[in-house]
């Protein structure tokens, strides 16, 4: 009997007449086959015939397979040494939502050659997202921008605020009506599950993963699902995976005051300690004077033509603090709107950021609240709430959110009020109640410690967060980092290093261990 599809593109669901096969214990092998040639552009031409792609299949729901199918999509670098080959490294990026296919592309500017050498590669869309059966909430374009359009980013008045609660009930109810059976198997268990099908189609006994932002907590879900079948786990950029599930609100609140706050009250602090900053001065005083002008008197225009409001600037400034390579362009950008919101203080005339510079930041904006992997462009998929609303409690309403927002400004005023209206506002509308989320023990004990690395000044996931990381796992050693941006590997010669002789040999750094990133965000820092 054929199988009818039905309610997402790509998950298969048996008829009344045709019962699916229960899930094999031994899964069957991924087929890799040539991957199609627009994935795999900027690839030297002489490594095209290393890369090969695949789609899988895996059970909608793990625990009840006949329920229907999903298809995971798989993209795999060989390593060049097959003769000295240890196995698979599989790769996540974070987000949730976060595009890890083309990952392995990447892979010359994340690891150490010799890793490139010893492993294969494997990266992979998460269920739900983009290449693999996608959840979407939409059926077509114009109902996603009409819903969309009506969120500001950054509700302040009233009319604001109603009118941005109406777009989030809305989006739930298309999600509600859309979405199909998929919405209900989308926490980072059933995640971890799928990983674990993926780790036995491409015939390794244990998994070696490297995850970055959230990627850390579908590693941490996966270590203590699955201690026994775990090699060598580096996690890299951690959440708080006890607090995650127990709290979504003040994980948030702390990941906004620990994190953003923290890191950009110390960008401004480094800003003012270097002469060829362009926003040195007292930058903390002027950021605030900067900030304040915003909201009370309105957006500011820049020579070139460039409109900047209160929600642009807060949300590039949340969005650079990811990427130190943009810290000096930013404090340029920060001059030019103070000069323009001060006329009478001795402004420049012409501007020092470039245009291209400018709307390059700009365009940077609306990632601030997502932990997206920066290659990965937004894909028409709604994974993101879909697996923090999974995953993550929140037991307000969404007509608490303003009320939460005035708190969260009072004690984070630079970015509180801003990052109030992320998942406290779409999770508590979201369709889905009561998940089936893995939410402990973080205590089983794998072999080999999980590597860990946290940064002191990351935005999106807080050192602090690592810090707690390391003590919740059974088995864990944490490499701290004194560097700015969120995640580290490949930007540190000394953290990539650790890695390669731990994804290698399965070699602990000792306890204690500090790196420092191979570049300074200013220059005279170095």
């Amino acid at each position: 009997m054929a199988a009818l599809v039905t309610g997402v593109v790509g998950l298969v669901v048996p008829t009344s007449s045709a019962a699916a096969a229960p899930t094999p214990k031994a899964p069957a092998p991924v087929v890799w086959e040539q991957c199609p040639a627009n994935e795999l552009t900027g690839v030297p031409p002489a490594e095209l015939p290393l890369y090969s792609c695949a789609d899988y299949v895996v059970p909608l729901d793990h625990e009840r397979p006949k329920l229907g199918t999903i298809n995971i999509a798989l993209m795999r670098r060989a390593a060049l040494d097959q003769a000295n080959r240890v196995g698979s490294l599989f790769l996540n990026p974070g987000g949730p939502g976060g595009s890890g296919f083309r990952m392995p592309t990447a892979g010359a500017r994340i690891f150490e050659p010799e890793v490139l050498d010893r492993f294969d590669l494997i990266g992979f869309d998460p269920r739900g997202v983009a290449r693999s059966t996608p959840l979407r909430c939409f059926a077509t374009q114009e109902d996603a921008d009409d819903v969309f359009g009506r969120m500001h980013p950054l509700p302040v008045t009233g009319p604001q605020e109603s009118t941005t609660i109406k777009a989030y009930k809305d989006y739930g109810k298309f999600c509600g009506r859309f979405a199909g059976p998929l919405i209900d198997h989308m926490s980072t268990e059933d995640v971890a599950q799928d990983l674990d099908m993926l780790r036995g189609a491409v015939g390794d006994k244990k998994l070696t993963f490297v995850g970055f932002s959230y990627g850390t907590m579908l590693g941490a879900t996966y270590v203590n699902m699955f201690p026994k079948k775990a090699r060598a786990i580096i996690l890299d950029g951690n959440v708080d995976p006890k607090l995650r599930v127990n709290d979504g609100v003040e994980y948030d609140r702390q990941r906004t005051d620990g994190g953003f706050q923290y890191a950009l009250d110390n960008y401004l602090i480094r800003c003012d300690e270097d002469p060829d900053c362009a926003f040195a001065g007292d930058a903390r005083q002027k950021f605030t004077e900067l900030h304040d002008y915003l909201r009370e008197v309105g957006p500011i225009t820049l020579p070139d033509g460039t409109v900047a409001d209160e929600a642009a600037v807060i949300g590039v400034t949340a969005s650079v603090l990811y990427n130190p390579a943009d810290f000096a362009p930013l404090a340029e950008l920060l001059q030019e709107l103070y000069d323009a919101s001060h006329p009478s203080a001795a402004a420049r005339t012409a501007m020092t950021v470039s245009t291209a510079e400018v709307k390059a930041l700009m365009a940077k904006a609306p990632l601030a609240k997502m932990d997206i992997w920066p290659d990965s462009p937004y894909a028409s998929d709604d994974s993101y709430l879909a697996v923090n609303c999974s995953d993550k409690p929140f037991n307000n309403t969404i007509g608490e959110v303003p009320r939460i927002a005035d708190k969260w400004e009072r004690q984070i005023p630079d970015f509180g009020r801003y990052l109030a209206w992320g998942d406290p506002a779409g999770c508590p509308v979201w369709p889905v109640k009561d998940a089936d989320a893995y939410r402990g023990p973080w205590n089983h004990r794998t072999a080999t410690p999980v590597l860990l690395f946290g940064n002191y000044y990351d935005p999106a996931t807080q050192y602090e967060f690592s810090k707690r990381m390391s003590r919740q796992l059974g088995n864990a050693r944490l490499v701290s980092v004194d560097s700015f941006g969120h995640c580290i590997l490949g930007d540190s010669s000394c953290t990539d290093r650790i890695a390669a002789d731990y994804l290698i040999d399965l070699e602990v750094p000792g306890p204690g261990t500090v790196c420092h990133p191979d570049v300074q965000p200013f220059p005279s820092q170095q």
